[in-house]
Protein backbone atom coordinates (compact mmCIF):
# COMPACT_ATOMS: atom_id res chain seq x y z
CA UNK A 1 0.00 0.00 0.00
CA UNK A 2 1.60 3.73 -1.04
CA UNK A 3 2.41 6.32 1.24
CA UNK A 4 -1.01 8.35 0.17
CA UNK A 5 -3.71 5.56 0.75
CA UNK A 6 -1.51 4.90 4.56
CA UNK A 7 -2.22 8.29 5.45
CA UNK A 8 -5.57 8.62 4.00
CA UNK A 9 -6.66 5.88 6.47
CA UNK A 10 -4.52 7.12 8.82
CA UNK A 11 -6.61 10.61 8.61
CA UNK A 12 -9.98 9.14 7.90
CA UNK A 13 -13.36 11.45 7.24
CA UNK A 14 -11.18 15.22 7.26
CA UNK A 15 -14.69 16.16 9.57
CA UNK A 16 -15.21 13.39 11.73
CA UNK A 17 -16.79 14.99 14.25
CA UNK A 18 -19.69 16.88 12.82
CA UNK A 19 -21.48 13.84 12.36
CA UNK A 20 -20.96 12.89 15.65
CA UNK A 21 -24.48 12.39 17.85
CA UNK A 22 -24.84 14.41 21.02
CA UNK A 23 -23.98 11.71 24.11
CA UNK A 24 -26.51 11.82 26.29
CA UNK A 25 -24.81 8.89 28.67
CA UNK A 26 -21.98 11.41 29.64
CA UNK A 27 -22.65 11.72 33.35
CA UNK A 28 -20.21 14.65 34.37
CA UNK A 29 -21.42 17.50 34.82
CA UNK A 30 -24.89 16.53 34.52
CA UNK A 31 -26.70 19.70 34.78
CA UNK A 32 -24.65 21.06 31.61
CA UNK A 33 -25.37 17.78 29.32
CA UNK A 34 -28.83 19.40 27.69
CA UNK A 35 -29.57 18.31 24.45
CA UNK A 36 -31.50 21.27 23.88
CA UNK A 37 -28.81 23.53 25.19
CA UNK A 38 -27.48 26.25 22.56
CA UNK A 39 -23.78 27.38 22.88
CA UNK A 40 -24.85 30.65 24.00
CA UNK A 41 -26.62 29.89 26.60
CA UNK A 42 -23.71 27.97 28.73
CA UNK A 43 -23.17 29.08 31.97
CA UNK A 44 -20.08 29.81 31.26
CA UNK A 45 -19.40 31.52 34.75
CA UNK A 46 -20.09 27.88 35.67
CA UNK A 47 -17.80 26.49 33.62
CA UNK A 48 -14.72 29.24 34.20
CA UNK A 49 -14.83 28.59 38.38
CA UNK A 50 -15.03 24.75 37.76
CA UNK A 51 -12.32 24.61 35.79
CA UNK A 52 -9.97 26.84 37.51
CA UNK A 53 -10.94 25.62 40.92
CA UNK A 54 -9.35 22.31 39.74
CA UNK A 55 -6.29 24.25 38.02
CA UNK A 56 -5.54 25.82 41.08
CA UNK A 57 -5.83 22.37 43.42
CA UNK A 58 -3.36 21.40 40.62
CA UNK A 59 -0.93 24.35 41.22
CA UNK A 60 -1.00 23.68 44.58
CA UNK A 61 0.13 20.28 44.38
CA UNK A 62 2.30 20.98 42.30
CA UNK A 63 4.32 23.61 44.40
CA UNK A 64 3.82 21.62 47.31
CA UNK A 65 5.73 18.27 45.83
CA UNK A 66 2.24 16.24 46.24
CA UNK A 67 2.84 14.00 42.54
CA UNK A 68 0.20 11.77 42.95
CA UNK A 69 -2.53 14.33 44.34
CA UNK A 70 -1.83 16.67 41.48
CA UNK A 71 -1.71 13.32 38.62
CA UNK A 72 -5.57 12.54 40.13
CA UNK A 73 -6.78 16.26 39.61
CA UNK A 74 -5.35 16.49 36.06
CA UNK A 75 -6.85 12.83 35.20
CA UNK A 76 -10.27 14.43 36.64
CA UNK A 77 -9.88 17.87 35.05
CA UNK A 78 -9.05 16.35 31.22
CA UNK A 79 -12.48 13.99 32.04
CA UNK A 80 -14.60 16.92 33.27
CA UNK A 81 -17.03 17.92 30.46
CA UNK A 82 -16.56 21.53 31.70
CA UNK A 83 -12.71 21.47 30.83
CA UNK A 84 -14.31 20.25 26.99
CA UNK A 85 -16.31 22.97 26.89
CA UNK A 86 -13.83 25.61 27.79
CA UNK A 87 -11.40 23.97 25.04
CA UNK A 88 -13.27 23.96 22.44
CA UNK A 89 -14.14 27.53 23.28
CA UNK A 90 -10.72 28.61 23.09
CA UNK A 91 -9.94 27.43 19.88
CA UNK A 92 -13.01 27.97 17.76
CA UNK A 93 -14.16 31.35 19.25
CA UNK A 94 -11.39 32.73 20.95
CA UNK A 95 -8.75 32.00 18.85
CA UNK A 96 -7.51 35.12 16.66
CA UNK A 97 -5.31 32.64 14.10
CA UNK A 98 -8.79 30.65 13.02
CA UNK A 99 -8.61 31.56 9.71
CA UNK A 100 -5.74 28.86 8.94
CA UNK A 101 -6.57 25.44 8.48
CA UNK A 102 -5.11 22.17 9.03
CA UNK A 103 -4.96 18.67 7.41
CA UNK A 104 -8.85 18.65 7.90
CA UNK A 105 -9.58 21.73 5.99
CA UNK A 106 -11.92 23.12 8.74
CA UNK A 107 -11.09 26.83 9.62
CA UNK A 108 -13.86 27.62 12.26
CA UNK A 109 -16.92 25.93 13.38
CA UNK A 110 -20.93 26.85 13.85
CA UNK A 111 -22.02 27.09 17.50
CA UNK A 112 -24.14 23.56 17.33
CA UNK A 113 -20.83 21.64 15.41
CA UNK A 114 -19.25 22.85 18.51
CA UNK A 115 -21.34 20.42 20.61
CA UNK A 116 -20.00 18.06 18.85
CA UNK A 117 -16.52 18.32 19.24
CA UNK A 118 -16.61 18.53 22.78
CA UNK A 119 -18.28 15.43 22.83
CA UNK A 120 -15.41 13.75 20.59
CA UNK A 121 -13.49 14.74 23.37
CA UNK A 122 -13.76 12.03 25.25
CA UNK A 123 -10.91 9.23 27.31
CA UNK A 124 -10.95 7.48 23.60
CA UNK A 125 -8.71 9.82 21.78
CA UNK A 126 -8.29 9.85 18.05
CA UNK A 127 -4.79 9.31 17.18
CA UNK A 128 -3.28 12.57 16.22
CA UNK A 129 -2.89 13.55 12.61
CA UNK A 130 -0.34 15.33 10.88
CA UNK A 131 0.31 19.03 11.15
CA UNK A 132 -0.30 21.50 7.72
CA UNK A 133 3.32 23.25 7.05
CA UNK A 134 2.39 27.25 6.22
CA UNK A 135 5.53 28.99 5.12
CA UNK A 136 5.47 32.94 6.58
CA UNK A 137 7.70 35.15 5.90
CA UNK A 138 9.76 36.94 9.51
CA UNK A 139 9.47 40.77 9.80
CA UNK A 140 12.32 42.22 7.86
CA UNK A 141 13.57 39.46 6.41
CA UNK A 142 13.89 37.24 2.96
CA UNK A 143 14.26 33.95 5.08
CA UNK A 144 10.63 32.45 5.98
CA UNK A 145 9.47 30.46 9.28
CA UNK A 146 7.26 27.31 9.37
CA UNK A 147 4.49 27.00 11.05
CA UNK A 148 2.68 23.24 11.92
CA UNK A 149 -1.21 24.24 11.89
CA UNK A 150 -3.06 21.08 13.42
CA UNK A 151 -6.56 19.78 12.83
CA UNK A 152 -9.31 21.34 14.33
CA UNK A 153 -9.79 18.48 16.64
CA UNK A 154 -5.98 18.11 17.88
CA UNK A 155 -5.53 22.08 18.63
CA UNK A 156 -9.22 21.27 21.15
CA UNK A 157 -7.56 18.40 22.67
CA UNK A 158 -3.91 20.18 22.70
CA UNK A 159 -5.78 23.05 24.64
CA UNK A 160 -7.95 20.54 26.95
CA UNK A 161 -3.96 19.03 27.85
CA UNK A 162 -3.20 22.70 28.37
CA UNK A 163 -5.52 23.23 30.81
CA UNK A 164 -4.14 21.08 33.22
CA UNK A 165 -0.32 21.10 32.45
CA UNK A 166 0.31 24.39 32.18
CA UNK A 167 -0.68 24.71 36.34
CA UNK A 168 1.87 21.99 37.07
CA UNK A 169 4.45 23.61 35.64
CA UNK A 170 4.04 27.24 36.13
CA UNK A 171 4.74 25.99 39.55
CA UNK A 172 7.59 24.87 38.98
CA UNK A 173 9.21 27.24 35.80
CA UNK A 174 12.30 29.09 37.24
CA UNK A 175 11.79 32.98 37.98
CA UNK A 176 13.60 34.30 35.44
CA UNK A 177 11.41 32.46 32.45
CA UNK A 178 9.09 35.29 31.00
CA UNK A 179 7.97 33.88 27.26
CA UNK A 180 4.53 32.65 26.90
CA UNK A 181 3.55 32.49 30.72
CA UNK A 182 0.62 33.96 31.59
CA UNK A 183 0.75 37.18 33.58
CA UNK A 184 4.22 37.86 32.52
CA UNK A 185 5.53 39.70 29.19
CA UNK A 186 8.13 41.78 27.36
CA UNK A 187 8.51 44.63 29.93
CA UNK A 188 8.52 41.98 32.62
CA UNK A 189 11.97 40.79 30.99
CA UNK A 190 13.22 44.23 30.29
CA UNK A 191 12.51 45.62 33.80
CA UNK A 192 14.43 42.67 35.58
CA UNK A 193 17.60 43.62 33.49
CA UNK A 194 17.10 46.65 34.80
CA UNK A 195 17.33 45.82 37.62
CA UNK A 196 20.44 43.74 37.52
CA UNK A 197 22.50 46.57 36.52
CA UNK A 198 21.28 49.33 38.15
CA UNK A 199 23.69 49.54 40.35
CA UNK A 200 26.78 48.29 38.84
CA UNK A 201 27.57 48.36 35.15
CA UNK A 202 27.94 44.33 33.80
CA UNK A 203 29.28 42.47 30.60
CA UNK A 204 25.90 40.99 28.70
CA UNK A 205 25.92 37.90 26.38
CA UNK A 206 23.05 38.40 24.39
CA UNK A 207 22.26 34.72 22.72
CA UNK A 208 19.59 33.21 20.45
CA UNK A 209 18.69 29.66 20.13
CA UNK A 210 19.33 28.71 16.23
CA UNK A 211 15.77 27.28 15.62
CA UNK A 212 14.67 26.07 19.00
CA UNK A 213 11.31 24.90 17.98
CA UNK A 214 12.25 22.63 15.23
CA UNK A 215 15.47 21.06 17.40
CA UNK A 216 14.33 19.95 20.59
CA UNK A 217 15.15 16.61 21.21
CA UNK A 218 11.89 14.41 21.87
CA UNK A 219 13.68 11.78 23.83
CA UNK A 220 15.28 14.35 26.52
CA UNK A 221 11.90 16.07 26.44
CA UNK A 222 9.51 13.30 26.96
CA UNK A 223 11.92 13.25 29.63
CA UNK A 224 11.17 15.85 31.82
CA UNK A 225 7.62 15.68 31.17
CA UNK A 226 8.12 12.22 33.19
CA UNK A 227 5.06 10.04 33.70
CA UNK A 228 2.24 12.60 33.25
CA UNK A 229 -1.25 11.15 32.30
CA UNK A 230 -0.42 13.47 28.87
CA UNK A 231 2.15 11.63 27.49
CA UNK A 232 0.78 9.41 25.26
CA UNK A 233 -0.84 12.17 23.73
CA UNK A 234 2.34 14.66 23.86
CA UNK A 235 4.47 11.71 22.32
CA UNK A 236 1.71 11.26 19.38
CA UNK A 237 1.83 14.96 18.28
CA UNK A 238 5.56 15.23 18.58
CA UNK A 239 5.92 12.21 15.84
CA UNK A 240 2.43 12.72 13.78
CA UNK A 241 4.52 14.35 10.83
CA UNK A 242 3.76 17.29 9.06
CA UNK A 243 2.00 17.75 5.02
CA UNK A 244 4.43 20.03 2.98
CA UNK A 245 3.41 20.53 -0.26
CA UNK A 246 0.60 17.71 -0.28
CA UNK A 247 4.26 15.72 0.70
CA UNK A 248 4.41 13.43 4.42
CA UNK A 249 7.41 14.10 6.44
CA UNK A 250 8.34 12.29 9.66
CA UNK A 251 8.99 14.54 12.14
CA UNK A 252 11.83 12.95 14.25
CA UNK A 253 12.53 16.50 16.28
CA UNK A 254 10.83 19.75 17.01
CA UNK A 255 7.95 20.72 18.12
CA UNK A 256 5.82 22.71 15.69
CA UNK A 257 5.22 26.52 15.38
CA UNK A 258 1.66 26.80 15.85
CA UNK A 259 0.10 24.01 17.90
CA UNK A 260 -1.89 25.36 20.92
CA UNK A 261 0.51 23.42 23.35
CA UNK A 262 3.81 24.18 21.53
CA UNK A 263 5.21 27.30 23.76
CA UNK A 264 4.55 25.44 26.52
CA UNK A 265 6.69 22.65 25.63
CA UNK A 266 9.53 24.64 24.54
CA UNK A 267 9.35 26.10 28.28
CA UNK A 268 9.60 22.97 29.74
CA UNK A 269 12.36 21.89 27.15
CA UNK A 270 14.24 24.69 28.10
CA UNK A 271 13.77 24.68 31.82
CA UNK A 272 16.71 23.95 33.97
CA UNK A 273 18.80 26.83 32.04
CA UNK A 274 19.07 28.86 34.84
CA UNK A 275 19.46 26.29 37.32
CA UNK A 276 22.56 25.19 35.39
CA UNK A 277 24.37 28.47 35.59
CA UNK A 278 23.55 29.19 39.67
CA UNK A 279 25.29 25.18 39.71
CA UNK A 280 28.09 27.01 37.56
CA UNK A 281 28.26 30.04 39.52
CA UNK A 282 28.37 28.01 43.09
CA UNK A 283 31.50 26.82 41.73
CA UNK A 284 33.06 30.17 41.28
CA UNK A 285 35.25 31.70 44.16
CA UNK A 286 33.74 33.12 47.35
CA UNK A 287 30.41 32.98 49.08
CA UNK A 288 27.63 30.87 46.97
CA UNK A 289 25.01 33.16 47.86
CA UNK A 290 26.62 36.77 46.77
CA UNK A 291 27.82 34.68 43.21
CA UNK A 292 24.62 33.37 42.22
CA UNK A 293 23.27 36.47 43.12
CA UNK A 294 25.93 38.47 40.54
CA UNK A 295 25.45 36.17 37.79
CA UNK A 296 22.19 36.65 36.25
CA UNK A 297 20.24 34.98 33.47
CA UNK A 298 16.84 36.74 31.62
CA UNK A 299 14.71 34.08 29.28
CA UNK A 300 12.02 34.96 27.08
CA UNK A 301 11.42 32.07 25.13
CA UNK A 302 14.56 31.38 22.98
CA UNK A 303 16.13 34.53 23.83
CA UNK A 304 18.36 35.28 26.83
CA UNK A 305 20.99 37.16 28.13
CA UNK A 306 23.77 36.66 30.75
CA UNK A 307 24.45 39.62 33.22
CA UNK A 308 27.61 39.55 34.97
CA UNK A 309 30.59 42.57 36.05
CA UNK A 310 33.82 40.01 35.07
CA UNK A 311 34.36 38.93 31.43
CA UNK A 312 35.67 35.86 31.36
CA UNK A 313 32.75 34.61 34.17
CA UNK A 314 30.40 35.43 31.10
CA UNK A 315 32.56 33.82 28.89
CA UNK A 316 32.76 30.31 30.94
CA UNK A 317 28.92 30.68 31.52
CA UNK A 318 28.30 30.60 27.90
CA UNK A 319 30.45 27.18 27.48
CA UNK A 320 28.15 25.98 30.31
CA UNK A 321 24.91 27.10 28.35
CA UNK A 322 25.79 25.44 25.61
CA UNK A 323 26.77 22.06 26.73
CA UNK A 324 23.55 21.98 29.04
CA UNK A 325 21.46 23.34 25.25
CA UNK A 326 23.13 20.22 23.16
CA UNK A 327 21.11 17.90 26.09
CA UNK A 328 17.97 19.07 24.70
CA UNK A 329 19.25 19.21 20.86
CA UNK A 330 19.76 22.42 21.11
CA UNK A 331 22.83 24.78 20.17
CA UNK A 332 23.51 29.14 19.98
CA UNK A 333 23.31 30.85 17.03
CA UNK A 334 26.49 32.36 16.25
CA UNK A 335 25.31 35.46 14.22
CA UNK A 336 22.94 36.52 16.57
CA UNK A 337 25.22 35.73 19.98
CA UNK A 338 27.09 38.31 20.94
CA UNK A 339 29.34 40.23 24.14
CA UNK A 340 28.88 43.58 24.92
CA UNK A 341 29.26 45.70 28.05
CA UNK A 342 26.60 48.30 29.52
CA UNK A 343 28.80 51.17 30.51
CA UNK A 344 32.06 51.07 28.17
CA UNK A 345 33.09 50.30 24.29
CA UNK A 346 34.06 46.27 24.40
CA UNK A 347 36.21 45.08 21.22
CA UNK A 348 35.35 48.58 18.91
CA UNK A 349 31.78 47.74 19.99
CA UNK A 350 29.44 50.58 21.11
CA UNK A 351 27.96 49.86 25.20
CA UNK A 352 24.85 48.39 25.59
CA UNK A 353 22.52 45.69 23.61
CA UNK A 354 19.43 45.10 22.16
CA UNK A 355 16.90 42.97 23.84
CA UNK A 356 13.11 42.44 22.61
CA UNK A 357 12.34 45.53 20.77
CA UNK A 358 14.55 47.97 23.32
CA UNK A 359 18.00 49.47 23.49
CA UNK A 360 19.46 49.01 26.51
CA UNK A 361 22.74 51.30 27.69
CA UNK A 362 23.94 53.07 30.45
CA UNK A 363 25.81 56.48 30.34
CA UNK A 364 28.57 58.23 32.32
CA UNK A 365 26.98 60.82 35.01
CA UNK A 366 29.61 62.41 37.24
CA UNK A 367 26.35 63.57 39.16
CA UNK A 368 25.22 60.54 40.42
CA UNK A 369 26.04 58.28 42.97
CA UNK A 370 27.05 55.49 40.76
CA UNK A 371 28.85 57.65 38.22
CA UNK A 372 26.13 56.44 35.72
CA UNK A 373 22.15 56.25 34.55
CA UNK A 374 20.69 53.50 33.08
CA UNK A 375 18.71 54.57 29.97
CA UNK A 376 15.76 52.09 27.77
CA UNK A 377 14.54 53.50 25.03
CA UNK A 378 13.24 51.86 21.66
CA UNK A 379 15.79 50.34 19.58
CA UNK A 380 16.45 51.82 16.19
CA UNK A 381 15.36 48.89 14.18
CA UNK A 382 12.22 48.85 15.93
CA UNK A 383 12.03 52.78 15.15
CA UNK A 384 13.07 52.35 11.70
CA UNK A 385 10.56 49.31 11.64
CA UNK A 386 7.45 51.15 12.64
CA UNK A 387 8.21 54.54 10.43
CA UNK A 388 8.48 52.23 7.32
CA UNK A 389 4.93 50.87 8.43
CA UNK A 390 3.49 54.66 8.49
CA UNK A 391 4.83 55.54 4.94
CA UNK A 392 3.49 52.24 3.13
CA UNK A 393 0.13 53.07 4.70
CA UNK A 394 0.55 56.80 3.47
CA UNK A 395 2.09 55.41 0.22
CA UNK A 396 -0.86 53.06 -0.12
CA UNK A 397 -4.01 55.14 0.66
CA UNK A 398 -2.88 57.78 -1.64
CA UNK A 399 -6.86 58.67 -2.84
CA UNK A 400 -8.47 57.01 0.21
CA UNK A 401 -10.36 59.59 2.42
CA UNK A 402 -8.87 61.54 5.55
CA UNK A 403 -11.10 58.95 7.50
CA UNK A 404 -9.48 55.98 5.58
CA UNK A 405 -5.84 56.83 6.54
CA UNK A 406 -6.65 57.87 10.19
CA UNK A 407 -8.66 54.92 10.98
CA UNK A 408 -5.77 52.87 9.46
CA UNK A 409 -2.47 54.68 11.24
CA UNK A 410 -4.32 55.19 14.84
CA UNK A 411 -3.98 51.32 16.07
CA UNK A 412 -0.55 51.43 14.94
CA UNK A 413 0.53 54.54 16.21
CA UNK A 414 -1.03 53.47 19.39
CA UNK A 415 -0.22 49.92 19.29
CA UNK A 416 3.73 50.68 19.03
CA UNK A 417 3.49 53.97 21.40
CA UNK A 418 2.03 52.22 24.31
CA UNK A 419 4.43 49.05 24.25
CA UNK A 420 7.32 51.64 24.67
CA UNK A 421 5.46 54.17 27.03
CA UNK A 422 7.26 52.26 30.13
CA UNK A 423 10.85 53.46 29.26
CA UNK A 424 12.72 56.57 28.44
CA UNK A 425 10.68 57.16 25.30
CA UNK A 426 9.46 60.91 24.83
CA UNK A 427 12.60 62.18 22.75
CA UNK A 428 11.91 59.30 20.23
CA UNK A 429 8.06 59.57 20.38
CA UNK A 430 8.39 63.42 19.58
CA UNK A 431 11.08 62.28 16.70
CA UNK A 432 8.67 60.10 14.99
CA UNK A 433 6.06 62.58 15.33
CA UNK A 434 7.97 65.36 13.45
CA UNK A 435 8.53 62.49 10.73
CA UNK A 436 4.88 61.45 10.63
CA UNK A 437 4.02 65.08 9.68
CA UNK A 438 6.65 65.64 6.62
CA UNK A 439 4.92 62.47 5.45
CA UNK A 440 1.44 63.29 6.12
CA UNK A 441 2.24 66.71 4.32
CA UNK A 442 3.26 64.88 1.29
CA UNK A 443 0.29 63.13 1.63
CA UNK A 444 -1.89 66.31 1.62
CA UNK A 445 0.13 68.21 -0.54
CA UNK A 446 0.24 65.09 -3.76
CA UNK A 447 -3.87 65.03 -3.42
CA UNK A 448 -3.98 68.84 -4.22
CA UNK A 449 -1.02 70.23 -6.37
CA UNK A 450 -2.65 73.21 -7.56
CA UNK A 451 -3.89 74.46 -3.86
CA UNK A 452 -1.92 76.63 -1.69
CA UNK A 453 0.03 75.85 1.54
CA UNK A 454 -2.35 78.02 3.13
CA UNK A 455 -6.00 76.58 1.55
CA UNK A 456 -4.59 72.88 2.24
CA UNK A 457 -3.70 73.38 5.77
CA UNK A 458 -7.01 74.68 6.65
CA UNK A 459 -8.63 71.95 5.45
CA UNK A 460 -6.83 69.02 6.37
CA UNK A 461 -5.26 70.58 10.00
CA UNK A 462 -8.10 72.60 10.73
CA UNK A 463 -8.12 74.14 14.93
CA UNK A 464 -9.11 71.85 17.26
CA UNK A 465 -9.04 72.46 21.25
CA UNK A 466 -6.42 70.61 23.39
CA UNK A 467 -4.65 69.18 20.31
CA UNK A 468 -1.92 70.72 18.14
CA UNK A 469 -2.78 72.65 14.83
CA UNK A 470 -0.49 70.37 12.45
CA UNK A 471 -2.82 67.37 13.41
CA UNK A 472 -4.55 65.43 10.92
CA UNK A 473 -8.38 65.40 11.10
CA UNK A 474 -11.49 65.59 8.78
CA UNK A 475 -13.31 67.61 11.69
CA UNK A 476 -15.06 64.28 12.94
CA UNK A 477 -11.51 61.96 13.08
CA UNK A 478 -8.42 62.96 14.57
CA UNK A 479 -5.04 61.37 14.00
CA UNK A 480 -3.23 60.32 16.94
CA UNK A 481 0.60 61.40 18.20
CA UNK A 482 3.10 59.36 19.92
CA UNK A 483 4.02 62.25 22.56
CA UNK A 484 0.62 62.12 23.77
CA UNK A 485 1.11 59.06 25.27
CA UNK A 486 2.33 59.17 28.61
CA UNK A 487 5.23 57.34 30.05
CA UNK A 488 4.67 54.91 32.71
CA UNK A 489 7.14 52.57 34.63
CA UNK A 490 6.21 49.07 34.51
CA UNK A 491 6.09 47.57 37.99
CA UNK A 492 8.48 44.01 37.44
CA UNK A 493 6.03 40.28 38.20
CA UNK A 494 6.94 39.45 42.09
CA UNK A 495 9.09 36.15 41.61
CA UNK A 496 7.58 33.01 41.26
CA UNK A 497 4.08 34.69 41.18
CA UNK A 498 1.86 33.13 38.83
CA UNK A 499 -2.52 33.21 38.26
CA UNK A 500 -3.23 29.70 39.23
CA UNK A 501 -2.34 30.60 42.72
CA UNK A 502 -5.30 32.35 43.57
CA UNK A 503 -4.09 36.33 43.68
CA UNK A 504 -7.05 38.10 42.11
CA UNK A 505 -6.59 41.29 44.23
CA UNK A 506 -2.79 41.29 42.54
CA UNK A 507 -3.75 39.78 39.35
CA UNK A 508 -6.31 42.27 38.79
CA UNK A 509 -4.76 45.31 39.43
CA UNK A 510 -1.57 44.38 37.23
CA UNK A 511 -3.94 44.09 33.89
CA UNK A 512 -5.26 48.02 34.14
CA UNK A 513 -1.07 48.70 34.57
CA UNK A 514 0.38 46.55 31.63
CA UNK A 515 1.91 49.26 28.87
CA UNK A 516 -0.26 47.44 26.23
CA UNK A 517 -3.05 47.88 27.48
CA UNK A 518 -5.30 51.14 26.44
CA UNK A 519 -6.28 53.95 28.56
CA UNK A 520 -9.82 53.42 27.77
CA UNK A 521 -9.59 50.02 29.10
CA UNK A 522 -7.69 50.62 32.35
CA UNK A 523 -10.13 53.56 33.59
CA UNK A 524 -13.44 51.04 32.48
CA UNK A 525 -11.35 48.21 34.98
CA UNK A 526 -11.16 51.01 37.53
CA UNK A 527 -14.95 51.88 37.19
CA UNK A 528 -15.98 47.68 36.77
CA UNK A 529 -13.45 46.93 39.63
CA UNK A 530 -11.86 44.15 37.33
CA UNK A 531 -14.34 42.21 36.79
CA UNK A 532 -16.72 41.16 33.91
CA UNK A 533 -19.61 43.41 33.64
CA UNK A 534 -21.97 40.60 31.81
CA UNK A 535 -20.43 37.05 34.09
CA UNK A 536 -19.11 38.87 37.07
CA UNK A 537 -15.68 37.01 37.06
CA UNK A 538 -12.68 38.96 37.71
CA UNK A 539 -10.63 39.11 34.85
CA UNK A 540 -7.28 36.99 34.81
CA UNK A 541 -4.05 37.54 32.82
CA UNK A 542 -4.88 35.60 29.86
CA UNK A 543 -8.70 36.76 29.39
CA UNK A 544 -9.82 38.46 26.29
CA UNK A 545 -11.44 41.46 26.68
CA UNK A 546 -13.09 43.87 24.97
CA UNK A 547 -14.79 46.63 25.20
CA UNK A 548 -18.78 47.02 24.84
CA UNK A 549 -21.18 49.81 24.24
CA UNK A 550 -23.98 49.02 26.94
CA UNK A 551 -26.56 50.33 24.13
CA UNK A 552 -25.74 49.24 20.50
CA UNK A 553 -25.12 52.12 17.94
CA UNK A 554 -27.83 50.94 15.82
CA UNK A 555 -30.08 51.75 18.71
CA UNK A 556 -28.46 55.22 19.09
CA UNK A 557 -26.07 54.58 21.30
CA UNK A 558 -23.05 57.35 22.62
CA UNK A 559 -19.02 56.78 22.46
CA UNK A 560 -18.67 57.79 25.63
CA UNK A 561 -17.28 55.86 29.15
CA UNK A 562 -20.94 55.78 30.66
CA UNK A 563 -22.21 53.96 27.89
CA UNK A 564 -18.96 51.18 27.84
CA UNK A 565 -18.45 48.11 29.38
CA UNK A 566 -15.60 45.31 29.54
CA UNK A 567 -16.42 41.94 28.62
CA UNK A 568 -14.92 38.35 27.59
CA UNK A 569 -14.86 37.53 24.13
CA UNK A 570 -17.32 34.98 24.84
CA UNK A 571 -19.60 37.19 27.02
CA UNK A 572 -19.55 40.14 24.43
CA UNK A 573 -20.29 37.30 21.78
CA UNK A 574 -23.74 36.52 23.87
CA UNK A 575 -24.35 39.74 24.60
CA UNK A 576 -24.18 40.85 20.82
CA UNK A 577 -26.14 37.53 19.82
CA UNK A 578 -29.00 38.91 22.09
CA UNK A 579 -29.02 42.88 20.89
CA UNK A 580 -29.51 41.21 17.52
CA UNK A 581 -32.34 39.17 18.61
CA UNK A 582 -33.87 42.13 20.12
CA UNK A 583 -33.42 44.22 17.13
CA UNK A 584 -35.12 41.59 14.72
CA UNK A 585 -38.00 41.15 16.92
CA UNK A 586 -38.73 45.05 17.17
Amino acid sequence: MNKAKILKRRLGNPKPFLSVAWNTDDTRNQDSVNPNLKWKDINWKKVEKYVFKLQKLIYRASSRGKIRKMRKYQRLLTKSYYARLLAVRRVTQENQGKKTAGVDGIKNLPPMQRFNLVNLLSSRYLKASPTRRVWIPKPGKDEKRPLGIPTMYDRALQALVKLGMEPEWEARFEPNSYGFRPGRSTHDAIAAIFNSIRYKPKYVLDADISRCFDRINHDALLGKIGKTPYRRLIKQWLKSGVFDNNQFLDTVEGTPQGGVISPLLANIALDGIEECLNNFAETLPGRKRENKKALSIIRYADDFVILHKDIKIVLQAKTVIQEWLNQVGLELKPEKTKIAHTLQEYEGKQPGFDFLGFTIRQWKVESTEQGFKTLIKPSSKSIKTHYRKMADICDKYKTAPTQALIAKLNPIIKGWANYFSNVVSKEVFSKIDNLLWTRIWRWVSRRHPNKSAKWVKKKYFPQCKGTRNWLLNDGEYILNRHDDVPIIRHIKVKGNKSPYDGDWTYWSSRIGKHPGVRKEVTTLLKQQKGKCAHCGLTFRPTDLIEVDHIVPWSKGGENTYKNKQLLHRHCHDSKTAKDLTAVNHV
